[in-house]
Order: C-alpha cells, then structure tokens, then sequence
C-alpha cells in the first residue's frame, strides 16, 4: 500500500474533480498504516484532493463514506467525502476521494502541554455535535468488544471485565475512535481539523479521551494527559466520570499491540521511540492508573467464582 496511486485511480479522481483536473502531483503523506494516503494537486494548486486507498476487502472506505456523509465537513473541522468506491471496481483497491484540509500533523510540538490544552478542546468540540445529525453510525462499545476479546489482556483486564457494562451505560456522543496527535492538523500551532474518520461511532465520551491519553503518556508523560483532561473538562463544561477505569479501558485494549505502533510515531518524526520504550510506558501508566482506583470501589466481585 505504500506504492503511488495507478493511472486509474488518477483518472477517477480526474472524472470527480472536473475538467480542470487533467493531470495531478502526487504527494503521499506520512502517518497512518491501515491506508495508503496520497494528496492529488493539480499543477496551479487550484485543486486538491486526498486518496485513501485500502487493502482488497477492507469495508473502511464503505463506512468512512458514510461518516463523511453524516457529519458533513464538521463546520470545517473534518473532510468533506468527494467520491468513494468501496468495492474497488476502478483500479483493484477499495478507495475515498475527500477534500483536503490545510496543515500537517504533529507529533512533535515545541510546547507539548500547548499542544495537549488544544486536543482537549477540540475534542470537547467534536463531542458537542448533536446527534440528530449523525443517523447511521455505529455503536461504538460494541465495535470495540472483538478488540478487546483479542487484545484486551493484561494487569487490568479482570477490572475492566468486572465493569464493562458501567462504562458502556454512559451517554453516548460523536466519538473519533482513533482520537490521538497523528490524526489532527496543525498549522501556525493551531489546530486546523481532524483526519481520518474510518472508525467514528457513537459512543461515551470517556473512549476517546483515555486513547488520547494514552497517545500522550507514550509520546510526552502523564503531565500532558492530565492537561489535557483539564482543558477537555473546562471546554465541555462538565468532569468526566471513571477516569482512571477508561485509562485502563485503552490499556487493555492496547496491551498486545502497543508496540506495533512505533511506524507510526517514526513516520511523524518520533524516530527516539522503540518498542522498548512504548512497552515500558504502557507499562507504568497501567500501573499508576490501577493505583489511583478509589480503593474497593472497582472490585471484580462479579467475576466467576
């Protein structure tokens, strides 16, 4: 998937963009691993486009189509969908066409705990969005029970086992699903918009907080989650319920592949980060999250004798 764009995929995005778009250079942008992600220009810049190609029989292109649809460009903090071929008839892979949005990714910001105030209110942001407007969307708990059969093991999984339906209960908003630093836009240090949107569901507000988190604690330490936590609270008006039961959430969910995410943070300029290093701070943050649980207050008494 890291190979250019063939000729066909070009010429469809030619036949969505118009006349206009009779010839494109190609960029491919860093970041991401489930999809290759090229941005199309035309010569004079007048155009711009975003492909998002996908493995044979992958049906993210299919949903990210539908999200796109329902939240319709987010006021400009997401994309707008400019085409889609879920099935990958025109060139053999399954694909989107959107629009593209200013700024890049960065995972590297001279001020980390600017950075993290910023995440925290534009999540608080995301989550504000009425649900009227998003039919059709997915129940995020339940998408995430097959991950968290299949990865969720570890230190805290008989907590989070104990009380999975407590954290399900909570009320449900417009979720990202993959809320973390590589899928946000910057530009001028201000964050411009919010990428990648295959996953979004609907879902409690504590699942993408404790992702964003954890992204945080690997890439900067615990002191830029909590501000970040402080400023989602203060922008959204209100504290968010089970802190350290969603931390453990995303840790359980994390614990057998965290290390499989290193090519991501090198490909965005973390190139100081092993899978040594991201085990050990997965490590650490599930035992300070483990330690900060109100004492009996989250004990597995309801797991099988």
């Amino acid at each position: 998937m890291d190979s250019p764009p063939p000729p066909a995929a070009l010429a469809w995005a030619s036949e969505l963009a118009g006349p206009a778009a009779g010839a494109w250079a190609v960029q491919r942008l860093a970041g991401g691993a489930h999809a290759a992600t090229h941005l199309l220009r035309t010569p004079d810049s007048s155009t711009e486009l975003v492909l998002r190609r996908f493995p044979p029989g992958d049906r993210a292109p299919a949903y990210e189509a539908r999200v796109l649809a329902a939240i319709d460009g987010l006021d400009g903090w997401a994309p707008r969908l400019a085409g889609a071929d879920p099935d990958g008839l025109r060139f053999g892979e399954p694909a989107v066409l959107i629009t593209r949005l200013p700024g890049h990714a960065d995972i590297t910001p001279a001020c980390p705990e600017t950075a993290a105030e910023q995440l925290g209110r534009a999540l608080a942001r995301i989550h504000s969005v009425p649900l009227a407007r998003l039919s059709g969307l997915r129940d995020g708990m339940a998408a995430s029970a097959s991950v968290t059969r299949s990865a969720g093991r570890g230190p805290a999984a008989p907590v989070l086992a104990a009380h999975a339906d407590r954290l399900a209960g909570r009320p449900p908003v417009l979720t990202h699903y993959d809320y973390w630093s590589g899928n946000v836009l910057w530009q001028h240090d201000v964050i411009t918009g919010i990428v990648d949107w295959s996953g979004a569901s609907l879902a409690p507000r504590g699942f993408d907080v404790s992702w964003c988190r954890l992204d945080l604690v690997l890439l900067h330490g615990p002191g830029t989650a909590e501000v970040f936590l402080t400023a989602y609270q203060e922008a959204a008006g209100e504290k968010l319920s089970d802190v350290a039961l969603w931390d453990l959430f995303a840790l359980t969910n994390s614990y057998r592949t965290v290390e499989t995410w290193v090519p991501n943070y090198h490909d965005l300029g973390r190139t100081d980060l092993t899978a040594a290093k991201l085990r050990q701070r997965h490590t650490e943050w599930t035992e300070d999250r483990l330690a900060r649980l109100p004492e009996n207050s989250y004990e597995p008494c309801d797991r099988p004798r």
